[in-house]
């Protein structure tokens, strides 16, 4: 999996949140989220902290907003599949 393939999920994503009605605070966390993301992927960094404030997103999407939900799958198993 590529750096690209993160960024391209993470695109998705944000294109599903904006049809998506999630509340102010939801949406400020994805945001830093995203943040953090792109950080990591763009210097190689170690996330194993940020994968798991991830899966506590999904777990929240999957009852809530599944569609999310899918995406937020994706880029977690990405990251991991890339070993960063």
């Amino acid at each position: 999996m590529s750096k690209e393939r993160v960024k391209e999920l993470l695109g998705q994503l944000r294109e599903e949140l904006r049809k998506t009605d999630v509340d102010e605070e939801l949406d400020k966390m994805i945001g830093e989220l995203d943040d953090e993301i792109q950080g990591v992927v763009d210097a190689d960094a170690d996330v194993n902290d940020l994968i798991d404030r991830a899966k506590g997103f999904e777990a929240d999407f999957a009852t809530k907003h599944p569609a999310v939900e899918r995406f937020m799958r994706e880029v977690i198993d990405t990251l991991v599949r890339m070993g960063i």
